[in-house]
């Protein structure tokens, strides 16, 4: 048998990505309102409430929300503008 072979990468070629500054960190959680996002990833809904558990019991003045995200890889408008206009912070949870 003789020829050549030609073989693609599955890889692809990686996007260009901009670097984005952080957002500033509270000084507390005392008195603010937390969202534990579920990034709807396996386990991230019962993480999630663990966390939200741990936070009654520990830090009791923190109240805390817990929202599902619609899709685990797009955006979605209403959990951000929710997060956005209620949130103080927020806890994204994206996977196992």
């Amino acid at each position: 048998m003789s020829g050549t072979l030609r073989v693609l990468s599955p890889c692809g070629y990686p996007p260009k990505v901009a670097g984005k500054a952080l957002a500033p960190s509270l000084e507390s959680l005392e008195r603010k309102t937390l969202y534990l996002v579920d990034g709807n990833f396996d386990n991230a809904g019962p993480f999630m409430d663990q966390l939200r558990a741990w936070f009654a019991e520990h830090m009791p003045t923190v109240e805390t929300r817990v929202i599902r995200w619609c899709e685990p890889f797009a955006d979605d408008p209403e959990a951000s503008a929710e997060i956005a206009r209620n949130a103080d912070a927020a806890i994204f949870g994206v996977g196992i």
